[in-house]
């Protein structure tokens, strides 16, 4: 039930969320220790049983999920409900592995599209919106997730999906979508096109667009929304969890992702001790699953790095924009670098477009990092030169590590029609 805009879980007191979150955190454990063999046999190492989670700070006693014992399970090792029961079956997009499959029974697909419906409400979009869905279908939970929950809010849904860039521009045009769900990445690709057509991407219907599913940064949102008029907001999710919409930016703050903290329960961890840091403090993100029948997950480590802040426009907690992943970190020369903190330099630097990767290479002994950056279309050799020389000190000063700067021409780069690839690794062995 929907009331004032806001469902009843919405609606909750600090305390009453709290004691609804110790029952499901509690009922999700008897469920994984009686059903996954896997969970059994961790708790019992552990020296652990569900009922010594008397409190929601006794979870952190519990053993950890990671993305390698969901690929040691594969493929249906972490279920926890008979195969006649699952409903639908997503996989991880396997960029870094072998993909981890994830399973739905007909409740939590119910779940899921409550919850992204909740998310794309939160964002600013209402029953009869037209959305125009760009993410990938299939395996990927991020088309299928944005569909469902779409049209449980009693939006219009176009399932454009990725890639056949100019056809979608043509789409826009044409149905008058007011939302857009895609990648950041993707969302550039198609604002050059737009551009590429003659056509002004700020007088298109579009007046808001949800971006997930890889890490970016205010400067992006900036770039974004002056270049089209919208409202960019974040939406978090990832398959392992659910998919789309365990987190969500309200568009009346932009202040950070509220996690739906009725369904998924988050910590921040020290990345190399596992110790719960408290609120406020950076870490590595987890997540306990409170309502998943299919395939519930323990203190599962996602690897994003955020920390979780007070909620604002929403009672629930924030976590702030994902800033990187502890595994797309980079080490160059004894310095810790993430993509972002790249990204944020060649957005403020003028003459240079949003499109960059990152080559690692060796030199002897050493690795050796270089930026690729196309430079704006009204850019010239000398702003070329400007913008180089400014990249590398600002990347310098404000990094810590020396790069080599490449501004190549406009449309140079690979585009994205999903997830990006950033970083591109030369070094041999």
């Amino acid at each position: 039930m929907v009331l004032d805009g806001l469902d009843d879980g919405e609606r909750l007191e600090r305390p009453e969320l709290a004691a609804l979150q110790l029952e499901r955190v509690r009922a999700t454990l008897r469920h994984a220790y009686a059903n996954v063999p896997f969970h059994r046999r961790s708790f019992d190492a552990a020296g652990l049983r569900p009922e010594d989670c008397r409190s929601l700070a006794d979870l952190g006693r519990f053993p950890f999920t990671t993305k390698a014992d969901l690929r040691e399970q594969y493929p249906f090792g972490m279920f926890a409900v008979d195969r006649s029961r699952v409903r639908r079956i997503h996989a991880s997009s396997g960029t870094t592995g072998q993909p981890t499959v994830v399973g739905y029974t007909e409740r939590d697909l119910d779940v899921w599209a409550d919850v992204v419906a909740r998310s794309l409400r939160a964002a600013g979009v209402r029953p009869g919106h037209v959305v125009h869905v760009a993410y990938g279908y299939g395996l990927f939970t991020g088309g299928l997730g944005a569909h469902a929950g779409a049209e449980r809010l009693g939006c219009t849904v176009v399932p454009a999906s990725g890639g056949m860039t100019a056809r979608q521009v043509r789409l826009v045009l044409d149905l008058r979508p007011e939302v857009i769900m895609v990648t950041p990445s993707y969302m550039l690709t198609l604002l050059d096109e737009f551009e590429r057509q003659g056509v002004d991407p700020r007088s298109t219907s579009l007046r808001v667009g949800l971006f997930g599913a890889e890490p970016w940064t205010e400067g992006m949102r900036r770039e974004i929304e002056e270049r089209c008029a919208l409202d960019a907001v974040d939406i978090y999710g990832l398959s392992e969890v659910m998919g789309p919409g365990v987190a969500q930016e309200c568009v009346e703050t932009k202040d950070g992702l509220h996690v739906w903290e009725d369904h998924f329960y988050p910590e921040v961890v020290d990345p190399v001790t596992g110790e719960v840091l408290p609120d406020g403090e950076r870490g590595e993100l987890v997540f306990t699953s409170l309502t998943k029948e299919a395939m519930p997950v323990v203190r599962y480590r996602t690897r994003d790095l955020t920390r979780l802040l007070p909620g604002t426009a929403r009672v629930f907690r924030r976590m702030e924009r994902v800033t990187g992943r502890s595994d797309d970190m980079l080490v160059v020369r004894g310095v810790n670098v993430f993509p972002t903190q790249i990204e944020e330099v060649l957005l403020r630097t003028p003459g240079l477009a949003p499109h960059f990767q990152l080559r690692l290479t060796r030199e002897g002994r050493l690795d050796a990092l270089a930026v690729r950056v196309e430079a704006r279309a009204d850019a010239s050799a000398d702003d070329r030169e400007a913008a180089a020389r400014a990249v590398a000190a600002a990347v310098k000063d404000g990094v810590g590590v020396s790069v080599g700067v490449e501004v190549v021409d406009p449309e140079t780069l690979e585009r994205s029609v999903g997830k990006i690839r950033r970083v591109v690794d030369l070094r041999a062995g």
